[in-house]
């Protein structure tokens, strides 16, 4: 008896105890490919509602140690690119689990909807200022249902999750990251086309904590391009779209590990088309990727990496509703036929390599060393027209410029319809108006005959070109170098640190790119304040040079000619992490420290700006940033989770946001600093084999933001000179906007083979204060003009940038014959068109002496300046595949359809701010059609992609 209880006691000991935290070896595996038989690393294991998980190596084995509880457990196993599988286990202290082979299927649409991301992010609209900032691109490595519609359903309307913009997440590759200091936004297309070789990829939401970077409000998609740690084999396919490219041809090869230490991998693609959905939208695109790593020992590894990708866009542009109802919603101005072959004037060509080397460090089982080392060069052109081309003359012992020549585009405003209608209604308006309206539907195509034929008959004259290609370029120079350590402190802490400097040289100047057949360009602004009754700016004119060192300098092809200045920015930064898990509450916390400094060189000095306002080095700009964050995830039990998260983020502004016209000076903004916010999200998490859930609210409050805009306007008040017009830049700072609002992800597994899913996102991202507002010009230098009290009147305007409200609907079939369809339908409404600042500021209802008009209207003036809110809309997806096995290959293809229904809807807008005023705004709206109405970017009608592939 006393034995049996003695045994009993032993029994019920050794139970507790392994339960309760002694470490040993209770499961394992090989996770392998079902396919091709082949191992799969980067496999993760997870022990479901336990802190225990475990990845697979090159070999695709596995082990799991800790104190799990005995008895029953399922375990979690996951993969991007492939299908989850959940497995039921029973644990015990006598026999190890072990699951060899463990078979995982490749998920073919994950594959498909990352590259029609890919081809959105880097090309459709993704030069235009609505798309600029679209964040879909950085989503596509997340399993959450939510996050997975927003980047593959509804990026196509720019939709911004939580309203937050590219800017506010980071892309890492190989450690790195890969934002652009100018802006802060990642730059697509220097790793487009090398896809086979980034499906190793992990997205961390929101404020969640990443493996190594402290991250923005959007997360973090970090991409691991280790040769070593890329699925072996080959992969050839074709793809055909009317979205951006017309056809790609792409091919990969990856060795997976050899015997000998070594692994490669190479990717090499091709992507090509005369226009895309967009008339006159060129696209022509090369990558390379190589990959090459070697496996030193079993404590070092050394990574070598390079990306060239280097493509030519055509480019786009809004229009108004009187230019879309004249010519539809594909016209693009922007191009003509030259020797009966399509030209845009727009180009957009970017050249930038990327080399990478990688050194990754076991320094022992707990810690963990990585050290890159990254370098960027190359260029970024923007080409468009100049029509400010002049010659140096002499008239009765007066010097001259004579030249200079109307804006050459077809849908220039006095090219329409509504110009000629703008002033009466006499017969002869319409006469007028009729004429150009058949002019514009019948044609409305640049002429580039024309423009050839004026410069060949200047230069005849001896004369020098009217027209020309100006391309705005930016050659950066980058060397990016970091250190990551990775240490389990104890099983249930880790953490991470790491530094991180980077170097920024950028060149910027303007280049002549073609003479359009003259002979050359005279280098003077003709557009100076200095001109004459007959049209002509008289004798040497200082404030008419690009640079008064060398007066009146004539430009030829790659010749710098305009503007020319640097910038130099250093980065250094430190980010540190302690993750904590325990049974019922896993809970990190991080914090970082950035060191920002940013400095003008100019090389010319500018007639406006003479001396050190532009030639020279500016002031230096330095910031010192903090922030922290952390969470807590609440483990209600191993299917219901709450996760909380809150932050507070100091960032400097960018390089685009510090200087107010960095073509002609050094000016600084005024009272700049750096933008502060804070935010916190909190969400319920409901996960089992049949039913995955996630509901989320959030805030975020951010204050001190600055934005640097250009354009044309008139009417403007208080000027020192002139008749109320100027080229202006407006600088807007003590910005203050909140984005609060509630996402839902939803996906039930009906059947094996049924899948049901729902997303819906509701948000409101407004200002709230009224920010100071002061404008810029090099037609009142030196002076900072403002109205009223500083400020423009923004509290609760809505902050553009896509639908705030977001719903989907929709299932997906999967055959275990390979084979899968989807469809999905998607809702959005509550967008809103970009207003004008300068409207909502006192400039609005004063004359130009800057008393208020006599026949202001508060009334008349609010309907005037109401923002608007653009049309619910809703659009049909469908996406399916099928695959073959031949021998030991496999062949399949997969296929997207957009917009199936062929809807109409506009993914943004803007207000233009040519017309400033009370009078002007109220007059053109009476018009019977708007000569400067707001311009409007529309979507995509019906577009397919259609891919097929050879893997082997």
């Amino acid at each position: 008896m006393i034995n049996q209880q003695l045994n009993k006691l032993l029994l019920s000991f050794f139970m507790l105890v392994s339960t309760i935290g002694m470490a040993q070896e209770l499961l394992k595996g090989r996770v392998i490919d079902d396919r091709t038989e082949e191992p799969i690393p980067g496999v993760t294991i997870n022990v479901l509602g336990t802190k225990f998980n475990a990845t697979t190596g090159a070999d695709g084995y596995f082990v799991v140690t800790g104190a799990i509880a005995l008895g029953d457990q399922k375990i979690s196993v996951s993969r991007n690119g492939f299908y989850t599988r959940t497995i039921p286990i029973v644990i015990d202290l006598i026999n190890i689990v072990n699951i060899d082979p463990l078979y995982l299927q490749m998920d073919n649409s994950d594959i498909t909807q990352s590259q029609g991301i890919i081809s959105l992010t880097e090309n459709d609209l993704a030069d235009d200022e609505n798309a600029a900032n679209n964040v879909s691109g950085l989503l596509q490595a997340t399993r959450d249902q939510f996050l997975r519609a927003a980047a593959f359903d509804f990026s196509a309307t720019f939709f911004r999750p939580r309203g937050l913009n590219s800017e506010d997440g980071k892309v890492i590759i190989n450690g790195i990251e890969m934002n652009k200091q100018f802006s802060g936004r990642p730059q697509w297309s220097n790793w487009g086309g090398v896809n086979d070789l980034q499906r190793n990829q992990n997205f961390t939401m929101g404020l969640g904590a990443a493996d190594n970077s402290f991250g923005g409000y959007a997360g973090v998609q970090s991409i691991d391009m280790r040769a070593s740690q890329q699925r072996a084999g080959s992969q050839i396919s074709y793809a055909s779209s009317n979205r951006s490219y017309r056809g790609r041809f792409m091919v990969s090869h990856r060795s997976g590990l050899l015997n000998n230490g070594w692994s490669y991998a190479i990717n090499a693609s091709r992507r090509a088309g005369e226009e895309g959905f967009i008339d006159g939208t060129v696209y022509d695109a090369n990558s390379l990727g190589i990959s090459v790593e070697k496996k030193i020992n079993d404590a070092h590894s050394v990574n070598f990496t390079a990306m060239y990708t280097p493509n030519r866009r055509g480019r786009r542009t809004a229009m108004t509703q009187e230019i879309r109802d004249l010519k539809g919603v594909k016209y693009n101005p922007f191009w003509g036929t030259q020797n009966n072959v399509q030209r845009n004037s727009r180009i957009r060509e970017i050249e930038e390599p990327v080399f990478m080397l990688n050194h990754y460090w076991t320094i022992n089982d707990k810690i963990k060393l990585n050290t890159n080392v990254g370098y960027q060069f190359g260029k970024i052109g923007n080409t468009r027209i100049d029509n400010g081309g002049t010659t140096l003359g002499t008239s009765q012992g007066q010097d001259y410029y004579g030249g200079g020549a109307r804006n050459p585009n077809p849908d220039y405003y006095q090219n329409l319809p509504s110009y000629f209608l703008r002033n009466g209604q006499d017969p002869i308006d319409f006469q007028y108006a009729y004429l150009a309206r058949q002019e514009f539907v019948n044609d409305g195509q640049l002429n580039w005959g024309s423009l050839y034929e004026a410069n060949r008959g200047l230069q005849i004259r001896g004369r020098n070109s009217l027209y020309a290609i100006q391309e705005d370029r930016t050659d950066d120079k980058q060397l990016s170098v970091n250190t990551i350590l990775t240490a389990d402190l104890t099983e249930n802490i880790i953490f991470t640190g790491s530094m991180r400097y980077r170097k920024l040289n950028s060149e910027n100047y303007a280049m002549i790119n073609d003479l359009l057949g003259g002979s050359g360009f005279l280098d003077i602004d003709f557009f100076s304040d200095e001109i004459s009754s007959s049209g002509v700016l008289l004798g040497f004119n200082e404030a008419a040079q690009s640079n008064v060192r060398t007066p009146n300098r004539i430009a030829g092809e790659g010749d710098r000619y305009k503007y020319n200045y640097d910038i130099d920015a250093d980065v250094i930064a430190s980010f540190a992490q302690t993750q904590f898990k325990t049974k019922k509450v896993d809970f990190f916390i991080a914090g970082n420290v950035t060191r920002t400094a940013y400095q003008r060189n100019g090389k010319y000095e500018n007639g406006n700006f003479l001396g050190a306002e532009s030639f020279g080095k500016s002031e230096k700009l330095e910031f010192t940033d903090f922030g922290f964050k952390g969470g807590a995830t609440y483990k209600i039990s191993g299917q219901q989770f709450f996760d909380f998260n809150a932050a507070y983020i100091s960032q400097a502004p960018t390089i685009r946001n510090s200087f107010s016209n960095a073509r002609q000076n050094n000016e600084t903004i005024v009272g700049l600093e750096s933008q502060k916010s804070y935010s916190t999200d909190l969400s319920y998490i409901y996960t089992t084999p049949i039913v995955k859930a996630r509901l989320t609210a959030y805030y975020t409050q951010f204050t001190n933001g600055t934005d640097v805009g250009f354009y044309f306007t008139e009417d403007l008040t208080g000027l020192p000179l002139g008749d109320g017009s100027a080229f202006v830049q407006e600088v807007m700072t003590n910005i203050e906007r909140r984005n609060a609002g509630m996402e839902l992800g939803l996906e039930v597994q009906v059947t094996p083979t049924i899948k049901l899913k729902g997303a819906a996102a509701f948000g409101q991202n407004v200002y709230t204060n009224n920010p100071d507002l002061y404008l810029t010009s090099d037609d009142f230098a030196g002076e900072q003009l403002s109205f009223g009290d500083g400020t423009t009147s923004l509290k609760d305007y809505h902050v553009a940038g896509g639908p705030e409200t977001a719903l989907q609907i929709g299932f997906e079939y999967r055959d275990p014959d390979y084979w899968n369809i989807g469809v999905t339908a998607n809702y959005f409404a509550n967008g809103y068109s970009d207003i004008s600042n300068l409207r909502r500021s006192a400039n609005f209802r004063q004359d130009y002496d800057g008393i208020e008009f006599n026949d202001f209207d508060q009334e008349v003036a609010n309907q005037l300046l109401k923002q608007e809110q653009f049309e619910n809309y809703m659009l049909w997806n469908v996406i399916g595949g099928k695959s073959w096995r031949i021998d030991d290959k496999y062949v399949g293809f997969f296929a997207t359809i957009n917009n199936i229904f062929d809807q109409e809807y506009k993914t943004g807008g803007f207000e233009q701010s040519r017309n400033s005023n009370f009078r002007s705004t109220r007059d053109d709206a009476n018009n019977p059609q708007e000569v400067f109405a707001p311009r409007y970017f529309f979507g995509n009608g019906t577009t397919y992609y259609l891919n097929i592939y050879l893997r082997f």
